[in-house]
């Protein structure tokens, strides 16, 4: 039951049976025909017989083997390979039916070929996924066909499987060889960096008249028994908080990927760059209340953890709370640090809210809040119109960029960096942000 489950008969076989049935019916006028019609039929079905036997010979005909990165990137164009193996010795025909994930919205595509005995044939396709998260592959179906085209056998090849959309570790690599090759080409420009108040242990020493009496280590004094101090020079490296947003209004999207993804993607490549650099990075998200919160580090860790902090990040449809995210700040990040805000205030309403929070941010850390451009608005603004229809539409579009506009002027008019972006140039215009504050020593 299984193999007769499992056979189909082609269309090249009822094809033949039509012609053997028009020349039976013919014979009734000529009777000659009569004998080709049973030659015909006996031919097909003892053709059909051991094309049967062709292609259920071998209990395993031909083998699939499917070969992806367990970790794809969120919006870059992933490779899958499929390699079709034929395990007998005579060639054979397939069509193949790839198990696509149901993120892919694939349903009618197939690969079909000709593999000789023993050979092998290769197909790649591309995948883009849009939003982070668990992809699963289903089983693959391949169908089977001998040289004589008249049965078909389906086989099921188990092929399940599953990849994991983590935050573009391409863009991030992408980034980091386009700022640190520039640098090397630019060899001539001198990097400036104002120290902070901050200071980190270096050694112990002996005490000298002048130095501070509160620096007194009174563990090594005892040891040696005689008066030891802390050494402290002054930290080099600054700390550089990514915060993100996480409210409905992240959740707006652009070609297929959220204001939450790019931010995440923007997220990572800033702090690669930042610990390069030999600054610490760390990572704060909030929405209607804090979610994860990731201290500043350099260490050799810190960018795996931040991978695995923002793979798991998803939009809260609820209002942002500043006040909160105020608190957590204060709380958190001690030292004077670059503060990146990702968000998105649709409203001068919303920013009104938000600006006396934002402003006691900014005395005591340096604040640059990251805003998106709507490239569909600026489409209909600027494109052209044929219709009176067409023209409100453009105006109000213009008036809605004018908005978002007058929105970052407000934040630079109150001594607050600003980024305008398009969801697009996200990464390298926070990256651009990043080098200009470190080259006038605003951090």
């Amino acid at each position: 039951m299984k193999v007769l489950s499992n056979i189909y008969l082609t269309r090249w076989f009822f094809v033949v049976f039509v012609i053997a049935i028009g020349l039976y019916v013919a014979a009734f006028s000529m009777p000659f025909l009569e004998f080709v019609a049973d030659v015909v039929l006996a031919s097909l079905l003892g053709v059909t017989a051991l094309d049967a036997v062709l292609v259920f010979i071998h209990k395993n005909p031909i083998t699939v083997t499917r070969k992806w990165h367990e970790r794809f990137n969120l919006g870059e164009t992933n490779k899958i390979s499929l390699q079709v193996q034929n395990n007998g010795n005579q060639p054979l025909h397939f069509i193949l039916f790839e198990g696509f994930p149901v993120e892919m919205q694939e349903r009618s595509m197939s690969y079909n070929g000709l593999v000789i005995g023993g050979g092998k044939k290769e197909f790649i396709y591309t995948f883009t996924p849009k939003r982070r998260g668990v992809f699963t592959f289903d089983d693959i179906t391949v169908r089977i066909r001998s040289v004589f085209f008249l049965v078909s056998r389906r086989i099921e090849i188990e092929a399940k499987g599953e990849f994991h959309v983590y935050p573009s570790v391409l863009q991030m690599k992408k980034y980091e060889l386009l700022v640190f090759h520039q640098q090397k080409v630019n060899s001539g420009i001198k990097k400036i960096r104002r120290l902070g108040n901050n200071s980190e242990f270096e050694q112990i020493k002996n005490y000298v008249q002048g130095d501070d009496l509160r620096t007194v280590n009174w563990k090594a004094t005892s040891r040696k028994n005689e008066l030891m101090v802390n050494q402290y020079q002054e930290e080099k490296s600054q700390s550089i908080y990514c915060i993100i947003d996480k409210s409905r209004n992240m959740e707006m999207d652009f070609e297929g990927l959220s204001f939450l993804d790019y931010s995440i993607n923007a997220t990572l490549v800033l702090s690669n760059i930042a610990i390069k650099k030999g600054d610490k990075a760390g990572l704060i998200t909030y929405s209607d209340k804090i979610g994860t919160m990731l201290p500043a580090d350099r260490s050799a860790g810190q960018m795996r953890r931040m991978v695995e902090a923002l793979y798991n990040q998803r939009t809260r449809f609820k209002e942002a709370s500043y006040d909160l995210l105020y608190q957590s700040i204060r709380r958190s990040v001690r030292s004077r640090s670059l503060i990146v805000l990702f968000t998105n205030f649709e409203s001068e309403f919303s920013l009104k809210r938000a600006l006396p929070i934002l402003r006691q941010v900014n005395q005591k850390h340096v604040l640059v809040v990251v805003m998106f451009e709507n490239k569909e608005l600026q489409d209909q603004a600027f494109g052209t119109s044929t219709t009176l229809m067409e023209v409100y539409q453009a105006t109000v579009a213009e008036r809605m960029i004018s908005y978002k506009s007058k929105m970052a002027q407000t934040l630079r008019q109150n001594g607050i960096h600003t980024v305008l972006t398009l969801p697009e140039d996200l990464s390298v215009n926070t990256i651009n942000k990043y080098l200009e504050l470190k080259a006038k020593g605003a951090i």
